[in-house]
C-alpha cells in the first residue's frame, strides 16, 4: 500500500463537511472520492472540496480500485450495512460513532472487518490527540489511586433540525449514543476497566432519551458518574479524582480554544497547575491514527477493544434507564 491512504466518503452529511478538510490536510490521507444519493449532489460536493472522484451510489464507490478506505458519516442505523459492505469490498473503515445502535451490530461490524483483514476505527477524535495521551499519562502518574470519574457532555438541542437522526430511536438517536458514548468511553479508558454494574435514569421524548444521568461501578471501590443531554448549555466536562490530586478538563471532547488544548491538576490544598498541550486539529490526529493502523494492517487494536466495551456499557445503560434497574454489562 502507498504511504498515503486514499479515502472515499460515503454520504454528504454535515459532519463530513467538518471532517473532510482535515482528512485532506493530513499527510497520511488523501480524500479521493465522494458518494452521494445522487450523482449531481456528489459532483457538487466534489467540486466544493476539490475531491477527484464523484459517485452516484455508495456501492459504486466501494468497487473503485482507487479507494483504499472509507469514511462513514451516515446515521447509526446505516453503519452496520455499509461497514460490512465496505469490508467485503476490501476497504478499511473509519466509521462515525456510535459504531452501531447496539452491541450486536457493533460485534457484527468488527467481525466482518476482522474476517476481511481490514481496519475498523470509530470516529471518537479526541482519543488520538497529544492532550489525550498526556491526560492518560498524568492520570496514571500524578493523582494517586483513582476513586472517581465525573463527566458531562450536553448541548441545547434547539439548534438541531426537527428531523435530525438524534431524535429518532430507529435511526440510532438519543443522547446516550450521541454524547454519553464519550463519557462511558473515557471512564473505561482512564480506569482501564469495564464496570461490573451500571444504573441510569433518563428523560424521554417520543421514545428517545434526551437527557440521562448514569452511575458506573468499577472494581476496587471506583465509580464513574456522568450526565448527557440535548437540553442543557454546552458542556464538555471531565474530572478524574485520585487520593492525592484531581485532573480537570473543561472541554475534553473538543478544545474550546483550538490553539490552547488544556487541563488542570488540582491538589488537596487548593493549588492548581494548568497544562497546555498544543496539537493539530483532532480530526487530523484521528486521520493520522487511522492511516497508521491501515498501513500496519492492525486489524485488532486497543481502540476497537475500547469501542466494543463502550458499546456494551451503553447497551446496559439503555436497559437500565428503560427498566429502572441496575444492569451488569456482562463484560
Amino acid at each position: 500500500m502507498n504511504d498515503v491512504v486514499r479515502i472515499g466518503v460515503l454520504g454528504t452529511a454535515r459532519i463530513a463537511r467538518t471532517v473532510i478538510p482535515h482528512l485532506a490536510a493530513s499527510r497520511s490521507a488523501q480524500v479521493t472520492g465522494i458518494a452521494g444519493r445522487s450523482i449531481e449532489k456528489a459532483r457538487n460536493f466534489a467540486r466544493e472540496f476539490e475531491i477527484p472522484l464523484a459517485f452516484g451510489s455508495y456501492e459504486e464507490l466501494l468497487q473503485c480500485p482507487e479507494i483504499d478506505a472509507v469514511y462513514i458519516p451516515l446515521p447509526p442505523s446505516m453503519h452496520q450495512e455499509w461497514t460490512c459492505r465496505a469490508a467485503e469490498a476490501g476497504k478499511h473503515v473509519l466509521c462515525e460513532k456510535p459504531l452501531g445502535r447496539n452491541s450486536r451490530e457493533a460485534a457484527t461490524m468488527a467481525q466482518a472487518c476482522m474476517t476481511a483483514g481490514v481496519v475498523l476505527l470509530d470516529g471518537v477524535m479526541w482519543y488520538h490527540t497529544e492532550r489525550a495521551r498526556r491526560i492518560v499519562e498524568m492520570t496514571t502518574a500524578c493523582l494517586g489511586p483513582l476513586t472517581q470519574i465525573t463527566s458531562a457532555f450536553t448541548f441545547p438541542g434547539t439548534r438541531l433540525p426537527a428531523d435530525d437522526f438524534r431524535y429518532s430511536r430507529e435511526l440510532g438517536g438519543g443522547c446516550l449514543l450521541d454524547l454519553g458514548w464519550y463519557c462511558a468511553g473515557v471512564s473505561c479508558l482512564l480506569f482501564d476497566a469495564t464496570p461490573y454494574r451500571v444504573y441510569a435514569t433518563a428523560v424521554w421524548k417520543n421514545g428517545v432519551d434526551i437527557h440521562m444521568n448514569a452511575i458506573l461501578w468499577f472494581a476496587g471501590d471506583r465509580m464513574a458518574t456522568f450526565e448527557c443531554g440535548f437540553n442543557a448549555v454546552r458542556r464538555r466536562w471531565l474530572e478524574v479524582t485520585g487520593e492525592s490530586a484531581a485532573l480537570v478538563c473543561d472541554d475534553f471532547t473538543r478544545p474550546w480554544h483550538a490553539d490552547r488544548p488544556r487541563f488542570w491538576i488540582h491538589g488537596s490544598e487548593g493549588e492548581s497547575t494548568q497544562h497546555v498541550v498544543p496539537h493539530p486539529p483532532q480530526e487530523e490526529c484521528m486521520a493520522d491514527a487511522f492511516c497508521e493502523l491501515v498501513r500496519e494492517r492492525q486489524v485488532q487494536h486497543k481502540w476497537l477493544d475500547l469501542t466494543l466495551r463502550t458499546q456494551r456499557v451503553c447497551d446496559a445503560l439503555q436497559q437500565s434507564a428503560e427498566r429502572n434497574l441496575t444492569v451488569d454489562p456482562g463484560v
